[in-house]
């Protein structure tokens, strides 16, 4: 059975269908248009491009972040209420585990870099199971060039991935030699691989709750900065953090 994918993490907005043995559609756009304005119109296309109905779908898969804030929380809004509407399972997949799909080598460690403005990145790295990846090293927030430093200490080879690759990292000077920065198609962000990371976690008898499951965000939104600034207290509101590749509250059944 069929599974929806969508990521609207970056500014990329893609959505696929897929099953156990293949990718049936898949839809990449980059545009100013906002994922308000597309999701739901290209998850339309997809499908009919598919030749599948809603009721075709055995499941929803969807990027949790971190990334742009509203862009997971559009991404995450729709996704949940596809899978409320439509009764069947949810599965929020890391976003950085998306992009490690790009590379299921064994023997290579894929590391993210996404943007986190103000000169930072959100990075981690995931290693080939065989069935899957293992988050080696959890999702952080670090300066550009701390980040990439941290790919000295991997024994072996490290392929970049994320939308920071071109940005910034292409750009700088004594790159650790055993980091490999692929060609842009095969750095962003894909339906298709949340769609892969989703059927794994399916078929493994894992989904989550349509009620629970929370972006992971790691930094604060610019909102309670501003709230800190003017009134010397962190807003009362705290955003969930990532120590073990997912969200609290993601609950697992």
């Amino acid at each position: 059975m069929p599974i929806l994918a969508m990521d609207t993490a970056t500014m990329v907005s893609s959505v696929a269908v897929a099953d156990e043995k293949r990718l049936l559609a898949e839809l990449i756009v980059e545009n100013k248009l906002t994922h308000s304005e597309t999701l739901l119109p290209h998850v339309e296309q997809v499908l009919s491009m598919a030749g599948l109905n809603r009721e075709d779908i055995s499941g929803v898969a969807v990027s949790i972040g971190p990334g742009s804030f509203t862009g997971l929380r559009i991404g995450l809004a729709a996704a949940k209420a596809i899978a409320y509407g439509l009764d069947i399972p949810l599965i929020g997949v890391p976003t950085m585990e998306g992009l490690a799909w790009h590379y299921p080598v064994p023997g290579v460690v894929v590391a993210g870099f996404i943007d986190a403005q103000k000169g930072n990145v959100y990075t981690a790295h995931y290693k080939w199971t065989g069935s899957g990846f293992d988050e080696i090293r959890p999702i952080q927030v670090l300066p550009v060039t701390e980040a990439v430093a941290l790919c000295e200490e991997v024994k072996g080879t490290v392929v970049a991935v994320g939308d920071m690759v071109n940005k910034k990292i292409a750009k700088l000077d004594g790159l650790p030699d055993n980091l490999l920065l692929p060609p842009k198609h095969m750095l962003m962000p894909r339906g298709a691989n949340i769609a892969m990371a989703g059927l794994q976690r399916l078929a493994s008898g894992l989904s989550d709750s349509v009620m629970n499951l929370e972006p992971i965000y790691i930094r604060r939104s610019e909102a309670e900065v501003l709230w800190e600034k003017r009134h010397g207290t962190t807003s009362s509101t705290s955003l969930p953090d990532a120590t073990d590749g997912r969200c609290p509250g993601a609950l697992r059944s």
